[in-house]
């Protein structure tokens, strides 16, 4: 049996699933900074999965106060973070993510005060309906509500579609909002559905999800009916790298993924993984011969910030929950909702001990490894916000956080100019790669 991702999107409740002299600051820092001036920027964390901790015994463990050089870095540079999960959590419940929510892991008041500028908006579809259809439908719903997030706030918001679009969205003081597709079973099984979602925003699609589809085998599942990429799955990629949409290794099998390195003639990137090394044979998260690969092929391994991504101990806790709230159903005859899942996860804590939640040096860990594998070029973040529920690690519970993951790198002896590549610099030079290998095809 596949180990269980550990993600919010799997619930039922979720779709059973140092400034330079002169620098001018953009506009959104600004506010950030106003918005700090007057003490508004303490929000309340993530949205908890049933069974969770309160948000002060979240925020508990907390690092110190980031240094004055991290939070100029954090405002002075480009930071992207290229899968947050926003779109499906306003599925569920519509909030407008232009003003401060009670709930999530993002919204733009939190984003500003982290020095955030392109957050990728994951389009995701649930595998579970790939069978049923659907999914094309439901893609096209969520890129329609990232599209009606800017036009309710043009002013604070506006969708990136290349690195070009980022850089000047910046220097205008606009949140940049990229799109990336969770799953690649919208392109169903036809070839064009790629040039269309290409038209509609989508700059990179992770090619399986939780379950094998028509394109490639997922590391959840058992089913390896391709042994890597179909056929077709090789035609998606091939697709992809003509017209210059970034290739997701995320969430697929390792057979896929040394498919993809001998495909494509385009970087790929992992858009929220981390280092298996730190997880044992877990397939989800990236091995070491893979994570160098990558980097010859000259791409970026994403950081996912959720602690069952980052340390053995919250993963084997996810995992040994998950088989115990398996048992608790089916000897009790209930089925899986949300108030179900917390109250079983509150005696569960208090049986096992509470989550142990990944610190801020442990993420740290991941970001050290893949460096130390490569270099720094082939690392960035990719924190899954918005899609795994109350797993985030101490320190890194909101868009909020960037500075004191800066404040980790800065801690840690990395300069400026590395920490900038880490924030953002990587991806935007991968994606000028992706565009150039399209113009040359």
């Amino acid at each position: 049996m596949f180990a269980r991702p550990p993600i919010l999107k799997s619930l039922p409740g979720y779709a059973n699933r140092t400034i330079a002299p002169g620098f001018i600051l953009p506009g959104f820092v600004l506010t950030a900074v106003l918005l700090a001036a007057c003490g508004e920027t303490d929000h309340a964390t993530a949205p908890q999965e049933p069974g969770a901790a309160s948000g002060d015994a979240r925020r508990s463990a907390a690092p110190g106060e980031p240094s004055q050089r991290a939070k100029e870095l954090a405002m002075s540079s480009i930071i992207i973070d290229t899968h947050i999960d926003v779109p499906y959590r306003l599925n569920e419940e519509w909030v407008d993510v232009s003003q401060s929510t009670d709930g999530g892991d993002f919204d733009y008041p939190r984003a500003v005060a982290g020095g955030l500028n392109a957050p990728f908006m994951s389009i995701y579809t649930p595998p579970d309906m790939q069978a049923e259809g659907g999914t094309k439908d439901v893609a096209e719903k969520l890129i329609d509500m990232v599209n009606d997030v800017v036009a309710q706030s043009p002013d604070k918001f506006a969708i990136a579609y290349s690195p070009i679009d980022i850089e000047r969205h910046f220097t205008e003081g606009l949140m940049s909002l990229p799109m990336g597709m969770e799953n690649g079973a919208p392109i169903e099984n036809n070839i064009t559905n790629v040039g269309h979602f290409y038209d509609r925003g989508i700059r990179y699609i992770t090619l399986a999800h939780g379950l094998s589809n028509r394109i490639s085998d997922s590391s959840y599942d058992d089913n390896r009916q391709w042994g890597g990429l179909s056929e077709f799955g090789v035609e998606v990629v091939q697709e992809m790298n003509r017209l210059g949409i970034m290739v997701d290794v995320s969430h697929i099998s390792d057979d896929a993924f040394w498919d993809v390195m001998e495909v494509s003639k385009a970087p790929a990137i992992a858009s929220h993984s981390s280092a298996r090394h730190f997880t044992p044979g877990w397939e989800r998260n990236i091995a070491d011969d893979m994570i160098v690969r990558l980097a010859e092929n000259g791409g970026v391994v994403m950081i996912n910030f959720g602690s069952g991504f980052l340390t053995k101990q919250a993963h084997e806790y996810e995992n040994n929950r998950g088989d115990a709230f398996d048992k608790y159903l089916e000897d009790e005859g209930l089925e899986d909702d949300d108030e179900v899942r917390r109250r079983f996860r509150e005696q569960y804590a208090i049986e096992h001990g509470p989550y142990p939640y990944a610190t801020l040096n442990e993420t740290l860990d991941h970001f050290d490894h893949v460096i130390e594998l490569t270099s720094v070029e082939h690392v960035g973040i990719g924190s899954d916000y918005d899609g795994v529920g109350d797993s985030l690690p101490t320190g890194l519970k909101d868009a909020s956080s960037y500075p004191n993951l800066i404040e980790g790198l800065v801690g840690r002896g990395y300069s400026d100019d590395d920490i900038r590549k880490i924030l953002g610099e990587n991806l935007l030079r991968v994606w000028r790669d992706v565009e150039e290998v399209a113009r040359s095809l």
